[in-house]
Protein backbone atom coordinates (compact mmCIF):
# COMPACT_ATOMS: atom_id res chain seq x y z
CA UNK A 1 0.00 0.00 0.00
CA UNK A 2 1.28 3.45 -0.92
CA UNK A 3 2.59 5.34 2.10
CA UNK A 4 1.57 8.92 2.73
CA UNK A 5 2.96 10.32 6.00
CA UNK A 6 0.87 12.17 8.56
CA UNK A 7 0.58 15.83 7.66
CA UNK A 8 0.74 16.80 11.33
CA UNK A 9 3.97 14.86 12.02
CA UNK A 10 6.07 17.91 12.86
CA UNK A 11 3.56 19.08 15.45
CA UNK A 12 4.11 15.96 17.59
CA UNK A 13 7.87 16.05 18.01
CA UNK A 14 10.37 18.22 19.86
CA UNK A 15 13.55 19.14 17.98
CA UNK A 16 16.81 20.07 19.64
CA UNK A 17 19.87 21.81 18.27
CA UNK A 18 22.83 19.45 17.86
CA UNK A 19 25.74 21.14 19.62
CA UNK A 20 26.65 24.41 17.93
CA UNK A 21 25.64 23.20 14.46
CA UNK A 22 22.71 24.17 12.29
CA UNK A 23 21.16 20.71 12.66
CA UNK A 24 18.04 20.01 14.70
CA UNK A 25 17.47 16.41 15.76
CA UNK A 26 14.24 14.91 17.06
CA UNK A 27 14.36 14.33 20.82
CA UNK A 28 13.56 10.68 20.04
CA UNK A 29 15.50 8.99 17.24
CA UNK A 30 15.04 5.44 15.96
CA UNK A 31 17.96 3.02 15.84
CA UNK A 32 18.08 -0.07 13.62
CA UNK A 33 20.59 -2.05 15.71
CA UNK A 34 18.10 -4.86 16.42
CA UNK A 35 14.88 -6.05 14.74
CA UNK A 36 15.60 -4.63 11.29
CA UNK A 37 17.88 -7.36 9.90
CA UNK A 38 17.50 -10.14 7.40
CA UNK A 39 16.20 -12.54 10.08
CA UNK A 40 13.38 -10.17 11.03
CA UNK A 41 9.90 -9.65 9.56
CA UNK A 42 10.31 -7.06 6.82
CA UNK A 43 6.80 -5.62 7.04
CA UNK A 44 7.23 -5.06 10.77
CA UNK A 45 10.45 -3.10 10.08
CA UNK A 46 8.58 -1.06 7.53
CA UNK A 47 5.66 -0.38 9.87
CA UNK A 48 7.97 0.86 12.65
CA UNK A 49 9.80 3.25 10.32
CA UNK A 50 6.55 4.57 8.91
CA UNK A 51 5.01 5.11 12.33
CA UNK A 52 8.15 6.76 13.60
CA UNK A 53 8.13 9.26 10.74
CA UNK A 54 4.39 9.87 11.28
CA UNK A 55 5.28 10.90 14.83
CA UNK A 56 8.04 13.27 13.73
CA UNK A 57 11.02 10.93 14.09
CA UNK A 58 13.25 12.21 11.31
CA UNK A 59 16.50 10.54 12.37
CA UNK A 60 17.20 6.89 11.54
CA UNK A 61 20.48 5.49 12.85
CA UNK A 62 22.33 2.53 11.32
CA UNK A 63 25.78 0.94 11.18
CA UNK A 64 27.52 -1.29 8.66
CA UNK A 65 27.24 -4.40 10.86
CA UNK A 66 23.60 -4.06 11.97
CA UNK A 67 21.50 -7.11 11.23
CA UNK A 68 21.89 -9.99 11.54
CA UNK A 69 23.42 -10.83 9.16
CA UNK A 70 25.77 -7.83 9.06
CA UNK A 71 24.70 -5.30 6.43
CA UNK A 72 21.12 -6.52 6.24
CA UNK A 73 19.64 -3.66 8.27
CA UNK A 74 21.07 -1.21 5.75
CA UNK A 75 19.74 -3.34 2.89
CA UNK A 76 16.25 -3.44 4.39
CA UNK A 77 16.34 0.26 5.14
CA UNK A 78 17.39 0.95 1.56
CA UNK A 79 14.39 -0.99 0.25
CA UNK A 80 12.02 0.92 2.51
CA UNK A 81 13.66 4.24 1.70
CA UNK A 82 13.12 3.61 -2.01
CA UNK A 83 9.45 2.60 -1.72
CA UNK A 84 8.25 4.83 1.13
CA UNK A 85 10.62 7.70 1.81
CA UNK A 86 12.24 8.59 -1.52
CA UNK A 87 10.16 11.78 -1.77
CA UNK A 88 11.11 12.68 1.79
CA UNK A 89 14.87 12.16 1.69
CA UNK A 90 15.57 15.79 2.48
CA UNK A 91 13.36 15.55 5.56
CA UNK A 92 15.52 12.77 7.02
CA UNK A 93 18.77 12.50 8.93
CA UNK A 94 20.30 9.12 8.05
CA UNK A 95 23.45 8.00 9.84
CA UNK A 96 25.75 5.01 9.59
CA UNK A 97 28.98 3.92 11.25
CA UNK A 98 32.08 1.79 10.84
CA UNK A 99 34.42 0.52 13.52
CA UNK A 100 33.42 -3.04 14.41
CA UNK A 101 34.18 -6.24 12.51
CA UNK A 102 32.50 -6.26 9.10
CA UNK A 103 34.54 -8.49 6.81
CA UNK A 104 37.45 -10.92 7.00
CA UNK A 105 41.08 -9.95 6.84
CA UNK A 106 43.08 -7.05 8.30
CA UNK A 107 41.07 -4.29 6.59
CA UNK A 108 37.55 -5.05 7.83
CA UNK A 109 37.63 -3.70 11.36
CA UNK A 110 38.65 -0.82 13.65
CA UNK A 111 39.61 2.66 12.46
CA UNK A 112 41.98 2.71 9.52
CA UNK A 113 41.34 5.06 6.64
CA UNK A 114 41.09 2.08 4.29
CA UNK A 115 38.42 0.35 6.37
CA UNK A 116 36.30 3.41 7.13
CA UNK A 117 36.11 4.69 3.57
CA UNK A 118 35.61 1.25 2.01
CA UNK A 119 32.87 0.56 4.54
CA UNK A 120 31.12 3.85 3.79
CA UNK A 121 31.07 3.03 0.07
CA UNK A 122 29.53 -0.35 0.86
CA UNK A 123 26.93 1.22 3.17
CA UNK A 124 25.89 3.75 0.54
CA UNK A 125 25.49 0.97 -2.00
CA UNK A 126 23.36 -1.14 0.36
CA UNK A 127 21.06 1.78 1.12
CA UNK A 128 20.96 3.15 -2.41
CA UNK A 129 22.19 6.56 -1.27
CA UNK A 130 24.62 9.11 -2.67
CA UNK A 131 25.43 10.33 0.84
CA UNK A 132 24.55 9.87 4.50
CA UNK A 133 23.90 12.78 6.79
CA UNK A 134 26.23 11.55 9.54
CA UNK A 135 29.14 9.12 9.28
CA UNK A 136 30.55 7.89 12.59
CA UNK A 137 33.73 6.33 13.80
CA UNK A 138 31.91 3.61 15.76
CA UNK A 139 34.68 3.09 18.32
CA UNK A 140 38.21 4.33 18.97
CA UNK A 141 41.04 2.21 17.58
CA UNK A 142 43.96 1.86 20.03
CA UNK A 143 46.34 0.84 17.22
CA UNK A 144 45.54 3.47 14.61
CA UNK A 145 46.55 7.12 15.08
CA UNK A 146 43.49 9.18 15.88
CA UNK A 147 44.60 11.64 13.20
CA UNK A 148 44.19 8.92 10.56
CA UNK A 149 40.70 7.98 11.73
CA UNK A 150 39.55 11.59 11.88
CA UNK A 151 41.11 12.41 8.51
CA UNK A 152 39.01 9.61 7.01
CA UNK A 153 35.85 11.22 8.40
CA UNK A 154 37.00 14.58 7.06
CA UNK A 155 37.62 13.01 3.64
CA UNK A 156 34.16 11.43 3.60
CA UNK A 157 32.59 14.85 4.19
CA UNK A 158 34.77 16.62 1.62
CA UNK A 159 34.02 13.89 -0.94
CA UNK A 160 30.29 14.52 -0.50
CA UNK A 161 29.59 11.04 0.87
CA UNK A 162 28.61 12.39 4.29
CA UNK A 163 27.39 15.78 5.42
CA UNK A 164 28.70 15.55 8.99
CA UNK A 165 31.20 13.56 11.04
CA UNK A 166 30.48 11.88 14.35
CA UNK A 167 32.11 9.63 16.94
CA UNK A 168 30.76 6.91 19.21
CA UNK A 169 32.03 5.14 22.33
CA UNK A 170 34.91 7.60 22.87
CA UNK A 171 35.96 8.48 26.41
CA UNK A 172 36.21 12.18 27.40
CA UNK A 173 39.90 12.51 26.54
CA UNK A 174 39.47 10.76 23.19
CA UNK A 175 36.37 12.79 22.38
CA UNK A 176 38.18 16.05 23.12
CA UNK A 177 41.14 15.05 20.95
CA UNK A 178 38.90 13.88 18.12
CA UNK A 179 36.92 17.12 18.20
CA UNK A 180 40.13 19.16 18.18
CA UNK A 181 41.55 17.27 15.18
CA UNK A 182 38.32 17.57 13.21
CA UNK A 183 38.05 21.25 14.03
CA UNK A 184 41.60 21.81 12.75
CA UNK A 185 40.78 19.88 9.57
CA UNK A 186 37.77 22.13 9.00
CA UNK A 187 35.12 19.45 9.56
CA UNK A 188 33.77 20.03 13.08
CA UNK A 189 32.54 17.01 15.02
CA UNK A 190 28.75 17.16 14.92
CA UNK A 191 27.83 14.54 17.50
CA UNK A 192 28.96 11.88 19.95
CA UNK A 193 26.97 8.70 20.60
CA UNK A 194 27.70 7.25 24.08
CA UNK A 195 25.96 4.55 26.07
CA UNK A 196 23.83 6.29 28.70
CA UNK A 197 20.89 5.31 30.86
CA UNK A 198 19.84 5.15 34.49
CA UNK A 199 21.90 1.96 34.73
CA UNK A 200 24.91 3.33 32.82
CA UNK A 201 25.91 6.78 34.08
CA UNK A 202 29.56 6.77 33.03
CA UNK A 203 29.20 9.88 30.82
CA UNK A 204 28.17 11.80 33.95
CA UNK A 205 30.92 10.56 36.23
CA UNK A 206 33.78 10.88 33.73
CA UNK A 207 32.95 14.41 32.62
CA UNK A 208 32.04 13.48 29.03
CA UNK A 209 29.00 15.74 29.00
CA UNK A 210 31.15 18.67 30.09
CA UNK A 211 33.62 18.00 27.27
CA UNK A 212 30.85 17.85 24.66
CA UNK A 213 29.21 21.06 25.89
CA UNK A 214 32.55 22.85 25.96
CA UNK A 215 33.39 21.76 22.41
CA UNK A 216 29.91 22.39 21.01
CA UNK A 217 29.35 18.74 20.13
CA UNK A 218 25.86 17.25 20.22
CA UNK A 219 25.06 14.05 22.10
CA UNK A 220 22.73 11.15 21.34
CA UNK A 221 22.41 8.37 23.91
CA UNK A 222 22.23 4.76 22.80
CA UNK A 223 20.51 2.05 24.89
CA UNK A 224 18.68 4.65 27.02
CA UNK A 225 16.36 1.82 28.14
CA UNK A 226 19.29 -0.47 29.01
CA UNK A 227 18.29 -2.86 26.21
CA UNK A 228 14.82 -3.33 27.68
CA UNK A 229 15.74 -3.57 31.37
CA UNK A 230 14.16 -0.16 31.97
CA UNK A 231 10.76 -1.44 30.85
CA UNK A 232 8.34 -4.06 32.16
CA UNK A 233 9.88 -6.59 29.79
CA UNK A 234 11.75 -8.73 32.32
CA UNK A 235 9.67 -8.43 35.47
CA UNK A 236 7.96 -11.77 34.94
CA UNK A 237 10.95 -13.70 33.59
CA UNK A 238 12.92 -13.66 30.34
CA UNK A 239 10.66 -13.77 27.25
CA UNK A 240 11.70 -16.18 24.51
CA UNK A 241 11.92 -13.37 21.93
CA UNK A 242 13.83 -10.92 24.12
CA UNK A 243 17.42 -9.71 23.75
CA UNK A 244 18.47 -11.49 26.94
CA UNK A 245 17.29 -14.82 25.49
CA UNK A 246 19.68 -14.58 22.54
CA UNK A 247 23.05 -16.32 23.09
CA UNK A 248 25.14 -13.64 21.39
CA UNK A 249 23.32 -10.55 22.65
CA UNK A 250 24.87 -7.81 24.76
CA UNK A 251 22.25 -8.20 27.49
CA UNK A 252 23.01 -11.34 29.49
CA UNK A 253 20.76 -13.39 31.76
CA UNK A 254 23.20 -12.75 34.61
CA UNK A 255 22.51 -9.02 34.30
CA UNK A 256 18.88 -9.60 35.28
CA UNK A 257 19.38 -10.47 38.95
CA UNK A 258 17.19 -9.85 42.00
CA UNK A 259 18.93 -6.57 42.84
CA UNK A 260 18.37 -5.17 39.37
CA UNK A 261 14.75 -6.31 39.23
CA UNK A 262 14.17 -4.70 42.62
CA UNK A 263 15.45 -1.41 41.21
CA UNK A 264 13.22 -1.77 38.17
CA UNK A 265 10.13 -2.31 40.34
CA UNK A 266 10.95 0.68 42.52
CA UNK A 267 11.58 2.88 39.48
CA UNK A 268 8.28 1.74 37.99
CA UNK A 269 6.50 3.03 41.09
CA UNK A 270 8.07 6.47 40.58
CA UNK A 271 7.02 6.41 36.92
CA UNK A 272 3.45 5.46 37.79
CA UNK A 273 3.17 8.42 40.16
CA UNK A 274 4.33 10.62 37.25
CA UNK A 275 1.64 9.14 35.01
CA UNK A 276 4.24 7.48 32.77
CA UNK A 277 5.39 4.02 31.82
CA UNK A 278 8.84 3.09 33.14
CA UNK A 279 10.24 3.37 29.60
CA UNK A 280 8.82 6.87 29.21
CA UNK A 281 10.32 8.02 32.51
CA UNK A 282 13.70 6.48 31.63
CA UNK A 283 13.76 8.41 28.35
CA UNK A 284 12.70 11.63 30.04
CA UNK A 285 15.48 11.11 32.59
CA UNK A 286 18.08 10.78 29.81
CA UNK A 287 16.74 13.85 28.02
CA UNK A 288 16.94 15.95 31.20
CA UNK A 289 20.70 16.30 30.57
CA UNK A 290 21.54 19.70 29.18
CA UNK A 291 24.09 18.23 26.77
CA UNK A 292 21.65 15.65 25.39
CA UNK A 293 20.30 16.23 21.91
CA UNK A 294 18.39 13.00 21.38
CA UNK A 295 17.64 9.59 22.88
CA UNK A 296 18.16 6.73 20.45
CA UNK A 297 15.50 4.09 20.94
CA UNK A 298 15.26 0.56 19.65
CA UNK A 299 11.93 -1.12 19.03
CA UNK A 300 10.44 -4.45 18.03
CA UNK A 301 6.83 -3.29 17.65
CA UNK A 302 4.99 -0.19 16.47
CA UNK A 303 3.43 0.17 19.92
CA UNK A 304 6.89 0.60 21.47
CA UNK A 305 7.67 3.45 19.09
CA UNK A 306 4.42 5.15 20.06
CA UNK A 307 4.99 4.63 23.78
CA UNK A 308 8.55 5.97 23.60
CA UNK A 309 7.63 9.11 21.70
CA UNK A 310 4.87 9.79 24.24
CA UNK A 311 7.64 10.27 26.83
CA UNK A 312 7.95 13.81 25.47
CA UNK A 313 4.63 14.73 27.04
CA UNK A 314 6.34 14.94 30.46
CA UNK A 315 10.05 15.70 30.57
CA UNK A 316 10.10 17.70 33.81
CA UNK A 317 11.27 16.23 37.11
CA UNK A 318 10.71 17.52 40.60
CA UNK A 319 13.80 17.60 42.80
CA UNK A 320 12.32 14.94 45.07
CA UNK A 321 11.73 12.64 42.09
CA UNK A 322 15.37 12.88 41.01
CA UNK A 323 16.46 12.30 44.59
CA UNK A 324 14.26 9.22 44.85
CA UNK A 325 15.65 7.85 41.58
CA UNK A 326 19.22 8.39 42.78
CA UNK A 327 18.42 6.57 46.02
CA UNK A 328 16.95 3.61 44.14
CA UNK A 329 19.96 3.40 41.82
CA UNK A 330 22.39 3.48 44.73
CA UNK A 331 20.93 0.36 46.36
Amino acid sequence: MFYRPERSRYEKMQYRRCGRSGVLLPAISLGLWHNFGGVDVFENCRAMLRRGFDLGVTHFDLANNYGPPPGSAEENFGRILKTDFAEHRDELIISTKAGYTMWEGPYGDWGSRKYLLASLDQSLKRMGLDYVDIFYSHRPDPQTPLEETMSALDHAVRAGKALYAGISNYDPEGAARAAAILRELGTPCLIHQPKYSMFERTPETTGLFHVLSQDGVGCIAFTPLAQGLLTNRYLEGIPADSRASKPHGFLKRKDIDDRRLGQVRALREVAQKRGQSLAQMALAWVLRQGAMTSALIGASRVEQVEDNVAALENLDFAAEELSRIDTILSH
